[in-house]
């Protein structure tokens, strides 16, 4: 699959290494081309598929670069956390509570499938669930079933067993999603490193 991927952080890099090594043709988009990256219309126009992997404050302007008409129709996967490190640490989220990232990139890109995914754990953990031992969960939300399908079988493929997949329902779930950073943020804290995953037991 052609998959264009907007960010070149850990993350990008992270989730762009693994496609490629599944054999996908991937593209890595950024502000500015380099020997690494084309600019994000590039990699956008490019995959079937699109991960947004930028910073969640500068999400919005970001895949404003990418070109709503190299979005429309296809699925966006949603890997950004709205974190805001503008008054130190820890951050605070710049959007909570009654909308989310996730819900916002939605109402900008219309046309687009958002599915909100991969944004609960590190970037190491996103591709490679094992580096966890035991059972543990990776979240979906989006508004179309199909392309939470679609997400789900890639996230298969990076090893995620199709039961520990939960589909949290439309995009408004998102909320939820990102504001457990603050606690995932904690939790590392409290643990002393970031390879730890949660599950829901019941």
């Amino acid at each position: 699959m052609r998959i264009g991927v907007l960010g070149t952080g850990v993350v990008g890099t992270t989730i762009a290494a693994k496609l490629r090594e599944l054999s996908h043709d991937v593209l890595i988009g950024s502000r500015s081309a380099s020997d690494d990256a084309l600019p994000f219309a590039n990699a956008a126009a490019h995959g079937e598929l699109v991960f947004n992997c930028t910073s969640g404050v500068a999400s919005l302007e970001a895949l404003g670069a990418a070109g709503e008409e190299n979005l429309s129709g296809k699925v966006l996967v949603d890997v950004a956390n709205p974190l805001d490190f503008s008054q130190g640490m820890p951050p605070r989220l710049s959007v909570c509570n009654d909308d989310s990232l996730g819900e916002q990139i939605q109402r900008a890109f219309p046309t687009a499938k958002v599915v909100k995914a991969l944004n609960t754990m590190n970037a190491a953990i996103m591709v490679d669930p094992a580096r966890v031992p035991g059972a543990h969960d990776v979240f979906v939300c989006g508004n179309e079933d199909d392309a939470k399908t679609q997400v789900a079988e890639l996230l298969q493929s990076f090893g995620w067993p199709a039961e520990r997949i939960v589909d949290l329902g439309d995009i408004t779930a998102a909320r939820g999603q990102e504001m457990y950073l603050p606690l995932w943020l904690r939790l590392m804290g409290a643990v002393g490193q970031p390879n730890f995953n949660i599950r829901a037991v019941h």
